[in-house]
């Protein structure tokens, strides 16, 4: 299954709805209408409390600066009516000249600016232009109302000499009372509306205060406020969970990606990688899985090989043990038959069968010629075991391998007669080769007594040697007529008591041991022998290396050496 569908399939896993995604979401619309359910609940419920407080603040700040402007002026020996009477002349003469020089109030406005709010009248304006809050100034004295800031200056002076009587107090409440002056938000029945307001006396004793600011503009202010807040919301909402679903793409896309792969690793495909490169915790926890991946490949790999060797170990011993099993048999088999012999031969001498001194000659050399067998099956079996377990090792020397050929042809010479055999040797001169003379000359007896033993037809021994120049070796062959071996027995020839006479006949007298010997010495020379059959009869063969070729490879050492 390829990458594609892995992600597919972990797409719709995680559609579910346990996937981060759809948490992110839910996480985020959440948040977005509590807060705005926050707001809306905060601008309900406090902000008009929080209104008040900052008017109140503004109503104190009023009195102090109007206070502070009237006490100037009455300490300088002025009344606030004459303040009033003064500075409204002073305004009516500044509007006159202004209007007579129209560019010359554009260079002072901030000038003309400042000064009006030193003055009674500017200080009042302010409040009332900037805050909303207006004014009546009155004499206590006489009653008189000394500044009226707008239509409903005669209500709010009916008003305050009313809070001075004491009258009307149980629809007010109190916010702060002031040494000269007192703040309270009062209900007016005859608009329906509450007010903030301010009255008092100013630190002359002598003039009466009142201002007034109303509150339905902050109720008005609140309820807009929420609608608004609740519109905007929503359309941030919606547009938020839009840029919320790809943003969230732009993370979980990434995840699905690293589970992709980690359920590849999970079924021991490490040829994935992350080939993401970004810089963030989902970039280090992808390049952290490539790591993982590659020490789990190094690691599950090296495991393999070890059970790979495990398994040949177990195999090898099991085949071992198969190998003792057999042979033990093809011992046992073996030494079955000269033992029987000798003891049957031995028993006939002991009970006097042969009285004739012909007939006990003939038990004896039975016995002899038994013995000598075991004799030498058992050396055999001790030179096998020496050479499989490097018990003994050839000494590797140059030495002439024709004239080992020809010295055991001559010395075999009588057993050839016998047999009938004809022989043919065809080897250079001298053929110097490397290797253990006397274990060589071991595997060429093999070679030559097995083919003595197996002649038939033209009863021809071809014994020949030749050169390989480009593997520097040397290939002795011995080739004799006679019937050709199975090939499906051809690689077993090397076993140990291996017989392609099924029936293990005692025809030749051989124990199946010569070949698998000269496959050992071979092994210990570190070259190679082999059989195959030819057209009219068998040829065995091995090879050696040439003396000449090591003492170049030696040369050709020493001289890398000493460079």
């Amino acid at each position: 299954m390829n990458t594609q569908s892995y992600f597919s399939r972990l797409r719709q896993r995680f559609s579910l709805r346990h996937s981060i995604r759809r948490r992110i979401m839910v996480i985020f619309i959440g948040l977005m209408a509590s807060m705005l359910l926050a707001v809306w609940a905060i601008n309900n419920f406090w902000l008009e409390h929080y209104y008040v407080s900052q008017k109140q603040e503004v109503m104190e700040q009023a009195y102090q600066d109007i206070n502070c402007v009237v006490m100037e002026q009455v300490q300088a020996g002025k009344s606030v009516s004459d303040i009033i009477t003064e500075e409204q002349r002073q305004e009516w003469e500044n509007w006159v000249q202004d209007r007579k020089q129209p560019n010359a109030s554009e260079s002072r406005p901030k000038a003309s600016s400042e000064s009006s709010r030193k003055t009674l009248l500017g200080t009042i304006r302010t409040y009332g232009d900037h805050n909303n809050i207006t004014t009546v100034l009155i004499d206590s004295y006489t009653g008189t109302i000394l500044l009226r800031s707008d239509w409903e200056t005669d209500f709010l002076a009916r008003k305050v000499q009313q809070y001075v009587l004491g009258m009307d107090a149980d629809r007010s409440k109190v916010l702060k009372q002031g040494e000269n002056y007192v703040i309270e938000m009062n209900y007016d029945s005859r608009t329906n509306a509450t007010y903030v307001e301010s009255w008092g006396y100013f630190s002359d004793n002598k003039t009466l205060f009142i201002m007034s600011m109303p509150l339905d503009s902050i109720r008005e202010s609140v309820g807009l406020s929420n609608r608004f807040i609740t519109y905007a919301g929503l359309i941030v909402l919606v547009a938020g969970s839009v840029l919320m679903y790809f943003a969230t793409n732009q993370v979980t896309r990434p995840i699905l990606k690293l589970a992709s792969l980690s359920e590849q690793m999970s079924e021991l495909n490490f040829d994935v990688s992350c080939d993401d490169s970004r810089l963030d915790e989902i970039g280090v926890l992808g390049r952290s899985m490539n790591t993982l991946s590659d020490k789990l490949k190094e690691t599950i790999g090296a495991l393999q090989e070890a059970n790979q060797q495990l398994q040949h170990d177990i195999d090898e011993k099991i085949q071992i043990d198969e190998m003792r099993k057999e042979f033990i048999a093809n011992v046992s088999h073996e030494l079955k038959t000269p033992i029987a012999l000798i003891q049957g031969y031995a028993e006939g001498l002991t009970e006097g069968m042969c009285e004739d001194e012909e007939s006990r000659s003939y038990y004896c050399e039975v016995i002899m010629d038994e013995a000598n067998k075991m004799n030498k099956m058992v050396k055999q079996l001790l030179t096998l075991t020496a050479l499989e377990f490097g018990r003994d090792m050839p000494a590797i020397e140059p030495f002439d391998g024709a004239e080992l050929i020809r010295d055991l042809v001559n010395s075999s010479s009588i057993l050839l007669q016998q047999n009938e055999a004809q022989v043919e040797v065809s080897v250079p001169e001298h053929l110097e080769v490397l290797g253990d003379e006397f274990k060589i000359e071991e595997v060429v007896t093999n070679y030559l007594t097995n083919a003595i033993h197996h002649l038939d037809g033209e009863r021809l021994i071809r014994i020949r040697a030749e050169v390989r120049k480009e593997t520097g070796q040397a290939v002795i062959r011995v080739f004799n007529t006679g019937n050709p071996i199975p090939e499906e027995d051809l690689p077993n020839l090397w076993i140990k008591f291996y017989k392609v006479d099924k029936a293990r006949t005692r025809s030749y007298g051989g124990s199946g041991i010569g070949l698998s010997i000269v496959k050992a010495i071979m092994d210990a020379h570190h070259q190679d022998c082999g059989v195959v059959n030819k057209e009219n009869g068998v040829e065995f063969w091995f090879t050696l290396a040439m003396a000449q070729t090591k003492e170049d490879d030696s040369r050709e050492m020493i001289q890398k050496g000493s460079l």
